[in-house]
This record gives structure tokens, C-alpha cells and sequence, in this order.
């Protein structure tokens, strides 16, 4: 029971709950999405190639993000903004989803990357923000809320297929519960009335700074390519029964769950460092029972040990990032989430050409070399430090 006694009382902190519930939106209406792919590639006629070059459009709205985000957050208070952005976000899925034709699924994707990345960093602003107000760690908590909801949404959407329901109607019902509970918890949200940014301009950021992305990126891919390539690596590669083919990615979904409800109490036990580098290794250590097992079951328990690995992860690399002195929480969360973002969007593209060329075991594999990598970088990087930041300091430099 102590195992999720902070989580527990997570849920009591209004607030920061109703703020946590947006990440949970963003995991039901990706699961939504993923769960759409293969219809709306049927649907419109695109290639393996001409998907993948499509899908590209969403990092480059992200990317653009990168470059409005001081001007929108200097102007907007974090509340407002949080309350329109995701309603903007249901929108663009639901038109999304149910695109007519391809310009009009390019443009959607364009700015769904966009609007994406501003929703991302106004959330995990706000959450540093709470930290600091109720003097506990809360990071880890609310990104479990994006596992569960993304595990929930992944149910949902097999069992509404079941009923001959289609995508576009699912994205439909979830975006319209979603802005129910927006709209129910609305107080709480337009509560938050900081600005959440206080310059704009170009600077090259450090080796540091630029660490903490490269650990993202790393993370982001190893998620991207088990939600993308544990299924079919079980069929193909492990020629597993049908029956077992999504345990792989279930076993890491509900390791990445565990993990985040009770990511709070453990850095706050073990310290960011320990955390980041020890997670890095469990997750090189689950690729390799993944890659070099040919039992299924020590395959799925890889996986359940690369959601471990990589569950703390994230949450506290946010916390870092919006605590490096001379930046903005949004200048921070811009550097760190672009490396995220190209990871998760880019990843699994790289292993499909490499398994194209060479197997997608030796695809695989080269998430084996990026952890061990990732866990040296963190363990050098003087940002993940266990104890509290020095006080921001007033930003008075260029970065967009």
C-alpha cells in the first residue's frame, strides 16, 4: 500500500490534478490516433515511404513551436492558454481522424505538432510551478496520468471496434468527454495566471542543456519504437501466436504506469541522477532480453523492464529543465522537449530502414547503444543534480 500512497495523495491536490488531467487528454487522444493509422493510410492510398514522409509534418509544427513559444507565453497567461489549447487539440484530432483528403490530413498533422508542443510545455510549466507552491514533487504523478490514459484510450478503441465503431467516431466521443472535464475543472485551471516567459532570442544552448535533450530524444525513441515495432518484431521476427503479440507493449505500458505512480517517491528516496542513469541501464538490459532472447516470455519481460527503466525518466528531465539558470521554464522545456519530440517521430523511421536493410533485430539493437549512451550522458550532466537549482535567473540573453 505505501506504493502508492503518493500517488494517493496526488489525487486529493485538486489542482494539480485537474492540470495532470491534460496529459491524460493528450494519452487518450493519441491511443485514438495510433489506432487510426492504418485505416487512414488504406483510406488515402499512401506507401510505407509516403506515410512516413507525411508524418513528418508534425515535428515541423513542433519545431515551429520551438520558435513561437516566447512570443505566446510572454503575451498569455499559462491558465488561459492551457483551457484553449486543448480544446484546440481535440479539434485538430478529431479533424484529424477524419480527414477527406490528404492536403487536408498534411495541414491537420502540421498543426497538430504545433499546437501539441505549446500544450506540452504550458503543462509542464505549470507543474514545475506546483512543485515549488506545495513544496512537493509532482512531475511523475501527472505523467502517469498520460500512461493511464493512453492505456485506457488503447482498450477503449479495440473494444469500440469490436462494436463496428469506427476511428472517427471514437475520436469524436473521447475529444467530447475530454472537453466535459475541461470545462468541469475550469476554476482550477484559469487559477494559473502566470507568465510563463520572460525573454526571447537566439542563443546556442550548452553541452549540458544539450544532454538533457539527447537523453529525451533516446527515451522518447525507445517509446515511440515499442508502441510501434513490439507488435510486429513478435509476429515476424519471434513468430509468436496472435494471441500474443500486443503483450510485449502492454508489459511496458503497465511497467511505464507503476513507474510513474510512484516516480515522486522515488526521486525523492534515490535523487534525479540515480534515477535518470539507473533507468537508462534497466532499459539497455530490457532491450537486450528483448533482442537476444528467443524465448517470447523473457521477450516480454524486456519489455516490462524497459517501461521501468524508462518510466522516472522524463519527469524528472523536465524538472531539470526548468530550473537551468539564465533560461525561462519555456526556453528549458522548448530545448528539452524538441529533443523528445524528434526522438519519438524519428525513431521508429530509423529503425524501419535499418530493419529494412539489415533485420529489425540489428534495428533494435541500436537502442541497446543509445541507452548506455544516455545513461553515461546523464551521469556526466552537472543539471541532474539532487539538489534544489539555484533560484532562475533574470533572463537577459537571445534563444529564438
Amino acid at each position: 500500500m505505501q506504493l502508492f500512497k503518493s500517488f494517493t495523495s496526488f489525487l486529493k491536490l485538486k489542482p494539480a490534478l485537474a492540470v495532470g488531467f491534460l496529459l491524460a487528454a493528450s494519452g487518450l487522444l493519441s491511443a485514438i490516433w495510433f489506432a487510426a493509422i492504418p485505416g487512414i493510410k488504406y483510406r488515402m492510398g499512401f506507401t510505407d515511404g509516403s506515410l512516413g514522409l507525411s508524418l513528418l509534418l508534425s515535428p515541423l509544427g513542433a519545431i515551429t513551436g520551438v520558435f513561437i513559444s516566447s512570443k505566446v507565453f510572454s503575451k498569455v497567461r499559462v491558465g488561459n492558454w492551457m483551457m484553449a489549447g486543448y480544446i484546440i487539440q481535440c479539434a485538430i484530432m478529431t479533424l484529424l481522424v477524419n480527414s477527406l483528403n490528404r492536403p487536408m490530413f498534411w495541414v491537420c498533422l502540421y498543426f497538430l505538432g504545433l499546437i501539441s508542443f505549446l500544450n506540452g510545455v504550458s503543462v509542464n510549466a505549470t507543474i514545475n510551478i506546483m512543485e515549488k507552491k506545495y513544496d512537493r514533487l509532482l512531475m511523475s504523478s501527472c505523467h502517469a496520468l498520460y500512461s493511464m490514459g493512453g492505456g485506457v484510450s488503447a482498450g477503449l478503441a479495440a473494444l469500440l471496434f469490436s462494436f463496428q465503431i469506427v476511428s472517427g467516431w471514437q475520436i469524436v466521443l473521447v475529444s467530447g468527454v475530454i472537453l466535459a472535464v475541461i470545462f468541469s475543472s475550469r476554476h482550477y485551471l484559469l487559477a494559473n495566471k502566470d507568465i510563463i516567459h520572460s525573454g526571447s532570442g537566439l542563443q546556442l544552448p550548452s553541452l549540458s542543456v544539450l544532454g538533457i535533450s539527447f537523453i529525451c530524444m533516446v527515451v522518447f525513441m525507445a517509446e515511440g519504437c515499442v508502441a510501434d515495432w513490439s507488435a510486429i518484431y513478435f509476429k515476424e521476427v519471434m513468430n509468436a501466436p496472435r494471441a500474443l503479440v500486443s503483450l510485449g507493449y502492454a508489459g511496458f505500458a503497465v511497467a511505464m504506469t507503476l513507474g510513474r505512480l510512484n516516480g515522486d517517491a522515488i526521486v525523492a528516496a534515490v535523487g534525479n541522477k540515480k534515477t535518470v542513469v539507473v533507468g537508462c541501464l534497466m532499459a539497455a538490459v530490457g532491450f537486450v532480453l528483448v533482442v537476444f532472447s528467443p524465448f517470447i516470455a523473457v521477450a516480454i519481460a524486456g519489455y516490462v523492464i524497459i517501461g521501468t527503466g524508462c518510466a522516472g525518466i522524463v519527469p524528472v528531465l523536465f524538472r531539470a529543465s526548468a530550473g537551468i539558470p539564465g533560461l525561462s521554464k519555456v526556453q528549458g522545456f522548448a530545448m528539452v522537449t524538441t529533443g523528445g519530440l524528434m526522438g519519438f517521430l524519428a525513431g521508429p523511421s530509423v529503425i524501419g530502414f535499418i530493419s529494412e536493410r539489415s533485420g529489425l533485430s540489428k534495428g533494435l539493437s541500436l537502442l541497446i547503444l543509445m541507452m548506455l549512451l544516455a545513461g553515461f550522458v546523464a551521469w556526466r550532466n552537472r543539471f541532474l543534480m539532487d539538489k534544489q537549482p539555484a533560484p532562475e535567473a533574470a533572463f537577459d540573453g537571445q534563444l529564438y
